[in-house]
C-alpha cells in the first residue's frame, strides 16, 4: 500500500470516519464468521468477504457521499519494481533533459548503472544512442523503476474500491463491487495498486 497517500486520505476524514486494517482472520472473528456468532445481524456476510488486501471503513457519512468519495480518489504515483509499465518510455540520443531541465552531472553514473548509454560532455549528460527505458506491459525492474522516477514519469495510481456495505440502520448488507482478489491468505498491505475497502 502507498502509505503516505493513504495517511493523507485517512487524516482528511478523521472527524467522521475510521479505517481498520490488520489480520484478516482477526477481523473475521471480530465481526462473526457465521450467523450464530455474528456481532450484528447480517454482518457475517461482510466477514465472509474479508480476504487479500482488505480493510474496513467505519463512517458517519451517508452512503452516496462515501461512494462518491472513493470513486473520485485516484492519485498518480511512481511505479515500483514488479509493476507493469502502462506506456512506452524512450529517450533520444543527445543531451539528457529531466523534468526541470538538463540533468545534473552527478546523476550520470546512476544512469549508466541502470543501463543508459551516457557520457559527460563538458558537464552535460549526453545519451550516446536512443534508449528504451520500458515498453507498455513490461514488468519493471529496479533499474527501470528508478529511471522513471528520475524522469518524473508516473505509471501507477493509488485508489481504493468499495466492495460492500453494511448499514447499522436496518442491519442491511449490500454488495457494491465484485472482489477480484484470488489470494485468500494474503493478510499484508504492501500492494502497489488498487486497495480494496469495505464499508460497514
Amino acid at each position: 500500500m502507498r502509505n503516505d497517500k493513504f495517511k493523507e486520505f485517512r487524516e482528511e476524514h478523521m472527524d467522521t470516519s475510521r479505517f481498520c486494517m490488520g489480520s484478516n482472520k482477526v477481523l473475521q472473528v471480530a465481526l462473526g464468521r457465521q450467523e450464530s456468532d455474528e456481532y450484528k445481524q447480517n454482518i457475517s456476510e461482510l466477514s465472509n468477504r474479508i480476504r487479500g488486501k482488505i480493510g474496513l471503513f467505519f463512517t458517519k457519512l451517508p452512503q452516496p457521499e462515501v461512494i462518491s468519495l472513493f470513486e473520485n480518489l485516484e492519485v498518480l504515483d511512481y511505479a515500483r519494481t514488479g509493476s507493469k509499465a502502462t506506456e512506452d518510455f524512450e529517450l533520444l540520443e543527445g543531451p539528457v533533459e529531466g523534468p526541470t531541465g538538463p540533468l545534473a552531472h552527478t546523476l550520470e553514473p546512476l544512469l549508466r548503472r541502470y543501463g543508459m548509454p551516457t557520457k559527460l560532455n563538458k558537464g552535460v549528460v549526453e545519451l550516446i544512442a536512443d534508449h528504451v527505458v520500458c515498453k507498455q506491459g513490461d514488468t519493471l525492474t529496479p533499474g527501470q523503476a528508478a529511471l522513471l522516477r528520475v524522469f518524473d514519469v508516473k505509471m501507477a495510481a493509488f485508489k481504493m474500491t468499495l466492495l460492500c456495505c453494511w448499514e447499522c440502520e436496518g442491519e442491511k448488507f449490500t454488495v457494491l463491487a465484485e472482489d477480484e482478489s484470488d489470494d485468500e491468505e494474503d493478510e499484508g498491505f504492501e500492494g502497489t495498486g488498487t486497495e480494496q475497502i469495505m464499508l460497514p
